[in-house]
């Protein structure tokens, strides 16, 4: 069967956050699923099935780290609608069933394409014991992004800091359900970002994620009540780098970007 890898959050072949992508007939049982996802050994690989014709979705989703299932992930899905579009599958908008709900990609003229995801609930809680130790950082404050993400939002004083970080991810993973989203403004927005992070998600085996379209649903409301704008830009600097676009809805969150197939082969093992 046909499997791709797209590089998503980006325009460029070797940037943005690498993704497998496997269309179905069905979904085959979840063992062969985590082992495909094994096999990829990206931070996530996308599979999807069509729907029948009326409902209220148009394709089932699916999406499995190395080492589990998640409940949700924005670059795998870019990437699954990215080949949708670019193979004339489908055209327009495509809905997902997933569990997270329906999610909605809308491509754009100039290829990019708009994620609606549900936004995250932020809390704020006082600084955990030993959460600076395992950073590597002081934060200024921290956020819980509620069950759908299962991060920990923490800000730090600057972007210098946040590039700087190298945790112990083994403690790291002790303080919240997925892992850390770390943040702070950017040091001259005029690059054409307003923020950074970096994402580490040690308790799904993914040690640092590249670009995260889910975390920048809690990125989205913390930017936004801070800079004072509901359209932004995010850089996550991890060493691939990608850019997301964001723009808060209230309980929804647009996620733009665009992605590009780097390997398209055949996988030899069936269901």
């Amino acid at each position: 069967m046909r499997i791709r890898i797209v590089d998503a959050f980006t325009s460029r072949p070797f940037a943005g956050n690498p993704a497998g992508v496997l269309l179905l007939d069905a979904f085959p049982d979840d063992a062969w699923l985590q082992n495909v996802a094994k096999e990829v050994n990206h931070a996530e690989t996308a599979f999807a099935h069509p729907l029948p014709e009326g409902g209220d979705a148009d394709w089932a989703l699916r999406w499995f780290t190395p080492a589990t299932e998640v409940a949700m992930c924005g670059h795998a899905t870019l990437a699954t609608a990215h080949v949708l579009h670019s193979t004339g599958t489908t055209k327009g908008p495509v809905r997902f069933a997933t569990h997270s709900g329906v999610l909605v990609a809308t491509p754009h003229e100039d290829g990019s394409l708009t994620l609606d995801f549900p936004t995250a609930p932020l809390t704020e809680e006082p600084v955990p014991d030993g959460l600076a130790e395992a950073l590597g950082a002081r934060p200024l404050s921290v956020r819980d992004t509620g069950p759908s993400v299962g991060d920990l939002l923490v800000e730090l004083p600057d972007e210098r800091t946040v590039l700087a970080l190298a945790p112990a991810l083994k403690a790291l993973g002790a303080h919240s359900t997925r892992g850390v989203i770390a943040t702070a403004p950017a040091e001259d927005p005029a690059r054409g970002y307003d923020f950074v992070s970096r994402c580490f998600f040690p308790n799904v085996g993914v040690d640092e994620d590249p670009v995260t379209g889910s975390a920048h649903t809690a990125l989205a409301p913390f930017w936004a009540e801070r800079l004072g704008r509901t359209e932004l830009t995010g850089l996550q600097a991890s060493a691939r780098t990608g850019l997301v676009r964001v723009a808060l809805r209230g309980e929804r969150t647009l996620l733009t970007g665009s992605a590009v197939t780097v390997i398209d082969g055949e996988l030899n093992s069936r269901p």
